[in-house]
């Protein structure tokens, strides 16, 4: 459960502001509006960076500070400070009230529940939990156990990030939501080099927690194994060809593909501005039988998890496809209440000088019923995809551009040989429908997923279980 006295504490012992006369601040400012509320926000964080056997950064944050926003209609204000005080709040009221130009709305309450008690994750700070000397001695020794575990390793980057951020939520009606969110990163990269070769091959963790597991002797020394295979399983790479062809792709990461050309799509305001590939399509048939999709920001310690979301709404599974069928949008409490919907838990910002809109937290395709071995003997000749890099989607048509980090060539139903350079080109909504095959291995990723859009980046999970695409559009490099 989140502590409530340190809430308490964080904002309004320390800062000298009153608890009641803020909360008539907010209920003025309020006054007359279809909704907003104020959102109050105290964060720590921290990063380290080792690299090529020294410590190149090491960096500590904090920030405070507070955002107002009166909703009316479609029209929003907001105003935002890094002064915690009574007086900036104030003149955040007067200055939000703008947007009333005589107009007056009934406050929104969607019937949200406040108060559930549920935390899913500890409210302990991280970055308070391990002295400082521990950490960079950790980021040294994955340097020195990556250089001594294969003479073709010739760079190492390493690093760790921490971040502790409490929130608190008051709205029109004197309702308070507060949240204590932690946030642990562990990142490892790995260059190597054979005959002038040189490659590269990265893999990280983490989750809402404390450091604690992340460094263990034990578990960084996985994720540093790991992207020492990656970098060496691509000085074995070749060419990659291009043409259409099957794509199979790997289960959990490559749940990023998913995220970007379809999750997206299913955010509110996108649909309600009927800007989606997605938009006026609910109840259809948007994808392959079999096919079923969820947003759940309820998972224990994941990453995209949140016990409340940044509109105070608790966070919710939220079926988005079902067995092919569109049966759901991510919505934040404005497009909800525009659309004729209920909030579903996604109204995210990326801190407190930042607007919420409908954001993803936990996006994953569920579980089939097929062997991802059954998979791979089904294809002549195609692609695997197991590991994806960068990537571009437009949302309006829905098209892709993804770049696959590893990759392997399929042969009358074998996994050959390694290849580079191999783009997937498609177009989200068409490659739903044509899911030929869903694996039984389901995964969610190791917890290093951020989504950018309109500017704000938050943390997110992605996954999948392993996939065949009838068909798609191999981008290669093979002359």
């Amino acid at each position: 459960m989140t502590d409530i006295a340190t809430l308490d504490n964080l904002f309004f012992t320390r800062s000298g502001m009153d608890k009641h006369r803020v909360t008539r601040s907010v209920e003025g400012a309020l006054a007359g509006m279809d909704d907003g509320e104020l959102f109050l926000e105290y964060s720590q964080s921290e990063s380290f960076t080792f690299d090529d056997g020294k410590l190149r950064n090491a960096s500590f944050n904090t920030e405070q500070g507070f955002g107002l926003r009166t909703v009316l209609g479609e029209a929003s204000a907001y105003a935002h400070a890094s002064d915690l005080s009574e007086d900036a709040i104030k003149r955040a009221a007067q200055t939000v009230r703008a947007v009333n130009h005589g107009q007056s709305g009934v406050i929104a309450e969607h019937g949200v529940p406040f108060g559930t008690n549920r935390n899913l994750y500890s409210d302990i700070n991280p970055l308070a939990e391990i002295p400082f000397a521990k950490k960079v001695g950790v980021l040294q020794a994955i340097d020195a156990y990556l250089r001594g575990r294969d003479n073709r390793v010739k760079q190492v980057s390493a690093s760790l990030s921490g971040v502790w951020q409490a929130v608190k939520i008051i709205r029109a009606d004197g309702s308070i939501a507060g949240d204590i969110r932690p946030l642990v990163r562990l990142n490892i990269s790995v260059v190597a080099e054979h005959n002038g070769r040189m490659e590269t091959g990265s893999h990280g963790a983490g989750a809402r927690t404390a450091y604690g597991v992340y460094l263990e002797e034990s578990h960084w020394k996985k994720q540093a194994d790991e992207a020492l295979r990656q970098a060496l399983v691509n000085l074995e790479s070749r060419h990659a060809p291009a043409g259409e062809m099957p794509v199979v792709l790997g289960n959990a990461w490559c749940g990023v593909l998913l995220h970007e050309a379809v999750g997206h799509g299913l955010e509110g305001d996108f649909n309600r501005k009927k800007t989606s590939a997605f938009a006026g399509l609910m109840g259809k048939q948007v994808a392959a039988k079999g096919v079923t999709v969820v947003d759940d920001g309820t998972i224990q310690d994941r990453r995209g998890s949140l016990s409340i979301d940044d509109e105070g709404t608790p966070t919710r599974r939220t079926m988005l496809i079902e067995d092919g069928i569109l049966t759901g949008y991510l919505q934040d409490r404005l497009n909800a209440r525009l659309m004729g919907m209920k909030p579903t838990g996604n109204g995210r910002r990326e801190g407190f000088a930042y607007q919420p809109m409908p954001r993803m937290t936990n996006t994953f395709m569920m579980s089939g019923d097929a062997k991802p071995a059954d998979i791979i003997a089904s294809v002549k000749r195609g692609l695997y995809a197991v590991n994806f890099g960068g990537g571009q989607v437009d949302i309006t048509s829905g098209k892709f551009v993804f770049s696959a980090s590893e990759a392997y060539m399929i042969e009358n139903g074998k996994i050959t040989h390694p290849v580079k350079g191999a783009t997937l080109i498609g177009n989200g909504p068409d490659a739903l429908t044509k899911v030929k095959a869903i694996g039984n291995d389901m995964s969610l990723d190791d917890g290093v997923g951020t989504c950018g859009k309109s500017g704000q980046s938050v943390p997110v999970g992605v996954g999948q279980p392993t996939l065949l695409i009838d068909s798609m559009t191999v981008g290669g490099t093979e002359v």
